[in-house]
């Protein structure tokens, strides 16, 4: 079964057992319809019982921690839900966990590296790029720079900047 983390555990909030939590999700709220979440091992189930907004992240509360210190037990834990329970993509949208691993191509059928991860700093995504040799690039994962991303053939054809 394929599984896809939609959020992180972040620090204890308050002294009643609520965590800080980092939705990976277009909407921050949809990590609520999933039931419950498990843990990058598989170990352990998270059931959120309620969730509200803060600056940047979520705050919730999950079924069976009670205290700050069984919360701040549950710092970076990363939280997974099977695959088939997410929406399917739109036709220009991906899910991250599909782009990992992916093979990174030139325009010309030159083989630059794999995708290793995609971040967001705040100012758009960005792919890092293990290269075959060298150090890690990291790109805008935009049209103008990867204009081609094929699941199916397992590749992304990248147009990297060139230098003015």
């Amino acid at each position: 079964m394929s599984r896809v983390c939609i959020a992180q555990i972040g620090a204890a909030h308050g002294v009643r057992g609520e965590v800080r939590l980092k939705p990976f999700t277009e909407d921050p709220f949809s990590v609520t319809r999933y039931g419950a979440l498990e843990s990058e091992d598989g170990n352990r189930r998270f059931e959120i019982e309620s969730v509200r907004p803060a600056k940047d992240m979520l705050v919730a509360r999950l079924k069976g921690v009670a205290d700050r210190n069984a919360a701040e037990a549950l710092k970076n834990i990363r939280l997974y839900v099977a695959r088939e329970k997410l929406p399917k993509p739109e036709a220009d949208e991906f899910y991250h966990a599909d782009l990992v691993g992916l093979t990174v191509q030139k325009q010309n059928g030159e083989t630059v590296g794999t995708v290793k991860a995609i971040h967001n700093f705040g100012a758009g995504d960005l792919l890092e790029i293990e290269p075959v040799s060298g150090a890690t690039i990291m790109l805008p994962f935009s049209e103008t720079t990867v204009p081609v991303v094929d699941i199916e053939a397992r590749k992304v054809v990248i147009e990297p900047p060139t230098d003015s």
